[in-house]
Parts: structure tokens; sequence; C-alpha cells
């Protein structure tokens, strides 16, 4: 049972990570609709926090770029909203794990399996949204410049895969302890 125990304990860990990883998420999603109205109004509407405009983040923007931080802004919105509902879903997926004290249960492997659809899904399709979305606010606001917007979402491909193969594992276990005669 010293297996199970450090099973659980990364459940809890994970549990934490997750929520965390919400947390930033909405930050990230609250500072890109606070800089793109700052962005939207000009160099006059220019938050400062501690004496850092949100325009000193970005290396010292220039006026005429704004429209292109705009646009930028815009899609990270969507990838940061993207964002915080995989990490929703993984943080309730720990929780229920962790109820249940074991991940090799029919339906925390169907949760998993879930989870690996939303890791893989979400952020592949909210990055292609945001580029479309920043592509499209840079044309309509007749951005000079484009910020150098690079949605990525690699990483969460292989960590949707791995969600999905560690399911098959969770299931095998716990088709094999149902098998076991008590």
């Amino acid at each position: 049972m010293k297996t199970l125990k450090i099973i659980q304990t990364l459940a809890k860990i994970g549990k934490i990570l997750s929520c965390i990883a919400f947390i930033f998420a909405c930050i990230g999603f609250g500072g890109s609709v606070v800089g793109a109205l700052s962005a939207a109004f000009g160099g006059g509407f220019a938050i400062k926090l501690g004496g850092v405009t949100i325009y000193d983040l970005f290396g010292g923007v220039r006026y005429s770029e704004l429209e292109g931080v705009c646009a930028a802004l815009l899609g990270w919105m969507i990838v940061c909203a993207g964002d915080a509902v995989v990490a929703k879903f993984a943080e309730l997926y720990f929780k229920r794990e962790l109820a249940a004290g074991t991940p090799f249960t029919r339906s925390g492997a169907k949760e998993l399996t879930r989870l690996g659809i939303l890791t893989l899904a979400v952020p592949t399709g909210c990055a292609v949204l945001a580029a479309v979305v920043s592509g499209i606010a840079a044309s309509f606001l007749r951005a000079s410049e484009t910020m150098d917007a690079h949605f990525d979402n690699g990483a969460s491909i292989a960590l949707g895969v791995m969600f999905l193969v560690t399911a098959l594992l969770c299931r095998l276990g716990a088709e094999q302890a149902q098998a076991q005669p008590a």
C-alpha cells in the first residue's frame, strides 16, 4: 500500500497545482481584458501599478503599436479562458479521486479519459480561435505592426495523451481488482 500512498500524495499535489493554474488563468484573463481596454483607449488610459504601465510589460511599446497589442491580448483572453476550463476540470478530477481513495475505479478512469480529451481539445481549439481572432482584430484595428503572439499548445497535447494512457492503466487496474475474488 506504499505505492497507493504515493499516488494519493501526487493526487493532492495535482489538486493544488490545478487550483493554482486556475487562479493564474483567471488572472491572465483579467490582465488581458485590462490590457486590451488600456490599449484600445490609447496612451492616455495607461494603467500604472507602482510606476509601471501595462506597456512597460511589453518592452516599452510605442503608441503606434497599441492596436497590435490589443489584437494579441484578445487572443490571449481566449487562451486563458480555455486554460481555466481545463484547470478546473483537472481540479475536480483530483478532488474526486482523493474522495474515492484510489485512481483504480471505472468512474475515475472515465473521468480521467474525459480530462485527457479536454486537455487535448480545449487548448488546441483555443489556440486556433485565438490566432483567428487576433488576426481579425489586427485587421479590423488596422494595426501597422502586430505583436508576435504565438499561441503554442504542444505541452497540452503531450499532457492530454499522457492522461489518456493513464486512464487506460487505471481502467485496467479497476477491472483486475473487480475480477479478483475477495
